[in-house]
């Protein structure tokens, strides 16, 4: 039974995917109360699947990109969780579990695309994909910039994610029933298909991709 937790975008999102499906997932959308939402939602999973935290043999988090304090939340709570049951934690970047979804949905026939969210300041988080003999593939890394820069690269290109919402005159208009935010239950189902594949997911370090709003006070002059 795999715990999936994703807070890198305004969607707090937990999933638990028992190796084939989603058995139970909760997504509450709220950009601003991540820290006090993610528990009660790892609580609601479990009483909705009829499981306890024992039953639960590894955690996925979602590792971004994403703004520095809701982004880590997210993952926080997945390596805790992981210590307190002595179980394995795994990462995976949430955009490609936005492109996952994506392209196992709305997006079928389409081999090549670009997820784009909300980076604030803005600012999109992007990365573009192909799907290649039935395996979705990254085509660049995860960067953070801004839309009018994104449009030139697009190169006709369809876009998902909450990109094409706040920004459709450069990313073009949203597509009818394309993915906004990340699921839990997609990245939960996405980190089982590469596990099953013998990928290594031990890696949780956060894309943050640029610095934190908050950042320490210069010291005071002569202290």
């Amino acid at each position: 039974m795999l715990l999936a937790i994703d807070t890198s975008t305004s969607a707090i999102s937990v999933a638990l995917h028992d190796g084939t499906t989603t058995v139970a997932e909760r997504t509450v959308l709220d950009a601003r109360a991540h820290g006090e939402l993610v528990a009660p939602g790892i609580a609601g999973c479990l009483a909705d699947a009829g499981l306890t935290a024992r039953e639960v043999d590894a955690v996925v988090a979602g590792t971004g990109p994403g703004p520095f304090t809701g982004l880590r939340v997210g993952i926080v709570t997945a390596r805790v969780f992981a210590l307190a049951r002595s179980i394995p934690v795994h990462g995976l970047c949430s955009l490609d579990a936005l492109a996952h979804e994506a392209a196992s949905t709305m997006l079928r026939g389409t081999d090549r695309f670009v997820v784009a969210t909300d980076a604030r300041r803005k600012e999109v988080y992007w990365c573009g994909y192909r799907v290649k003999s039935g395996v979705l593939v990254r085509e660049s890394d995860p960067a953070v910039c801004r839309p009018a820069d994104l449009a030139p690269l697009l190169d006709g290109r369809a876009v998902v994610g909450r990109g094409p919402v706040l920004y459709p005159e450069q990313l073009g208009e949203p597509l009818d029933g394309a993915p906004l935010d990340v699921s839990a239950g997609s990245l939960a189902d996405l980190a089982a298909r590469r596990l099953a594949r013998g990928e290594d997911l031990s890696d949780t370090t956060p894309l943050y991709l640029r610095r934190p709003d908050a950042v320490p006070s210069a010291p005071a002059a002569g202290a």
